[in-house]
């Protein structure tokens, strides 16, 4: 089959060609006599009655306009970007150029050879110099958190130091600066373990949120790798600001290692309202229902295989998992009681909690204490 071919026609012919047609010549006749094909005949007519023009961009519907409007600007854009890029690369090179000499050859006259006004090359140096500083403050405090802070926290510690900068700059600075978190979410999962079968109620009732110090505190236990034999960890929680308050660590998951967290709380135990615990046995036991009485604390247990109960506490020695114990390596019981209790000294004085407005425990008390005064 032979291909037709193409032909151009000019807008005198294409007017000439729709008079004839609204004048009454037949359409038949007029494609068979100009050897036209139905469709352009059609397409002329219809651009002779609605826009009187047969130009192609005349007879554009509003949406079509819009659409060859937006593409316009974006080939525009692009081409923008593109010459943008490749002036910020010249312009970087030169720029490292002048940084590379300064001592050799003065600025001014580096920057006349390289055409680059003084006030660009001070400007990008300003600029530089603060990329530079906002990057050491990440190192800074992402070190200072144990290598735990993600990008949410150390933007929170940025602002305390008068500094505004995104998550998406910090974890790319992050990222550049090989920094990983150690931090990951807390994740609940139920466990197995010997259990008491106390009818003791579960008075704490998931109230988590506590208005005063001391008025509800939690404990549980976690186990820790030492000298390749497992020892353990208790700690002693506060509600009301999350601050672990007491700690022991021993070589026996028993009632004596609750005990001696107890003991180690610096403050008198009769402040203690109410202490919630799981049912583990060496929380309910004659040892710490004694001491409990003693001091005329209240008692409050997880229902059986609950471990939501007692999430806060649980929430907690998941932290401690990921940022303490996580990758870590300790020879002997007394190197895990000394930087476990360097931990818990930045845990309470500097650690950040979203749950507390992103202040350590220590400072939301302290802030607590002003208002009540």
């Amino acid at each position: 089959m032979t291909k037709r071919e193409r032909r151009t026609f000019t807008e005198e012919f294409k007017q000439q060609i729709v008079q004839l047609y609204n004048s009454g010549k037949p359409r038949k006749e007029i494609i068979k006599e100009y050897d036209l094909t139905p469709s352009s005949l059609d397409k002329w007519v219809s651009q002779s009655q609605t826009s009187g023009s047969f130009k192609e961009k005349d007879n554009l519907t509003p949406e079509q306009k819009e659409l060859a409007e937006l593409r316009k600007r974006n080939k525009q854009l692009e081409m923008e970007n593109d010459i943008l890029k490749q002036a910020a690369l010249i312009l970087g090179r030169k720029l490292n150029v002048i940084k590379n000499n300064q001592h050799k050859y003065s600025i001014s006259a580096m920057c006349k050879v390289l055409k680059i006004p003084r006030s660009t090359y001070y400007y990008e140096a300003k600029e530089r110099q603060a990329e530079d500083d906002i990057t050491s403050d990440i190192i800074e405090i992402f070190h200072e958190s144990f290598q735990n802070y993600g990008t949410r926290k150390i933007k929170k510690e940025l602002a305390k130091r008068g500094k505004v900068v995104s998550r998406r700059r910090i974890g790319r600075i992050m990222k550049e600066q090989g920094l990983v978190s150690s931090y990951t979410l807390a994740q609940f999962k139920p466990h197995s373990s010997g259990t008491n079968e106390s009818e003791q109620k579960n008075e704490l009732d998931r109230q988590f949120t506590q208005d005063e110090a001391l008025s509800v505190v939690v404990s549980d236990l976690t186990y820790v790798r030492v000298d390749k034999k497992w020892q353990y960890i208790c700690v002693f929680v506060d509600l009301f600001n999350r601050e672990i308050i007491g700690y022991s660590t021993g070589r026996h998951k028993n009632a004596l290692l609750v005990y001696r967290a107890l003991a180690s709380i610096k403050t008198d135990l009769r402040n203690i309202k109410l202490f919630h615990t799981d049912r583990g046995s060496e929380f309910k036991n004659k040892l710490i229902d004694e001491a409990l009485a003693t001091f005329n604390i209240q008692r409050s247990l997880s229902m059986k295989g609950c471990p939501y109960d007692n999430a806060v506490a649980e929430a907690t020695f998941k932290i401690i998992k990921t940022e303490f114990i996580k990758g870590r390596h300790f020879d002997s019981l007394e190197e895990l009681e000394k930087e476990l209790q360097q931990y818990i000294n930045w845990f309470n004085y500097k650690r950040i909690h979203g749950t507390l407005g992103y202040l350590s425990p220590i400072e939301f008390k302290l802030g607590h204490l002003k208002k009540v005064v």
